[in-house]
C-alpha cells in the first residue's frame, strides 16, 4: 500500500508549541501493544511482574544512566501498561525561549525534523526501544511490545503532582475498575 497523505496521517497529541525538552515534571503512560497483559498480574491489589515486567522495570530504572539530567519519581508497572513521572532538570539540551525564537527565525522548522535530543520524546523513545529489544532477546523473538505513541501530561503545580503521584501508587489497588485490564486479563505470554 502506498502512502496517501489524505488517509495516512498522524495527529500529534502533544501541546502545540511546547518544548518538551525544557525542565519540568512529566507524567507518562505507556501501553502494551493491543493492551495485552504482558507484564505480569495483579493479585489482591499487588502487582506481580513476570520476567517481561521485571525487564521493563529495570529498563525504566536505568533511564537516568542514559539521561543524567533526569530524575525518576513515582512509577508503577501494571499488567498492560506503565505509569511514571519523569523530571527533566536544567541541562545543556534545554533551550530557553529566546534561543528558541532566534533559531526559528534563522532556520525554519529546525525542531520539526525528528525527536529533539534530551526531550521527553527522546527519553520515551529510548525506553520503548530498549525494553522491546531486551524482551525480544529474552523471548528469542521479534515483535512489538508497545502501542505507538504514549500519553503525557505536563505537571504544572504541586497539587497536580500530588494527585498524579497518588494515582500512580494506588493504581494496582484500582485495577478492577480498569475495563481494558479486565478484558485482556489472561496473559498472552
Amino acid at each position: 500500500m502506498s502512502y496517501n497523505p489524505d488517509k495516512h496521517h498522524r495527529r500529534s497529541i502533544r501541546l502545540k508549541g511546547y518544548d518538551y525538552g525544557q525542565a519540568g515534571a512529566y507524567y507518562v503512560t505507556i501501553c502494551c501493544y493491543q493492551r495485552q497483559c504482558l507484564l505480569g498480574e495483579i493479585v489482591d491489589g499487588v502487582m506481580h511482574p513476570n520476567l517481561i515486567g521485571a525487564t521493563v522495570e529495570a529498563v525504566w530504572n536505568n533511564l537516568p544512566h542514559h539521561f543524567p539530567f533526569i530524575e525518576l519519581d513515582a512509577f508503577v508497572l501494571m499488567p498492560n501498561h506503565v505509569h511514571g513521572i519523569i523530571i527533566i532538570n536544567e541541562n545543556e539540551n534545554n533551550v530557553d525561549n529566546q534561543e528558541l525564537l532566534a533559531s526559528k527565525s534563522t532556520s525554519k522548522n529546525s525542531l520539526s525534523n525528528g525527536t529533539k535530543s534530551g526531550s521527553l520524546g527522546a527519553i520515551i523513545q529510548n525506553f520503548k526501544s530498549t525494553a522491546t529489544r531486551r524482551v525480544n532477546r529474552l523471548n528469542r523473538s521479534s515483535g512489538t511490545l508497545w502501542q505507538r505513541d504514549y500519553y503525557e501530561e505536563i505537571i504544572r503545580n504541586e497539587k497536580a503532582y500530588e494527585n498524579i503521584r497518588h494515582y500512580i501508587l494506588e493504581n494496582p489497588l484500582n485495577c478492577n475498575e480498569d475495563e481494558e485490564y479486565l478484558i485482556n486479563k489472561s496473559p498472552i505470554l
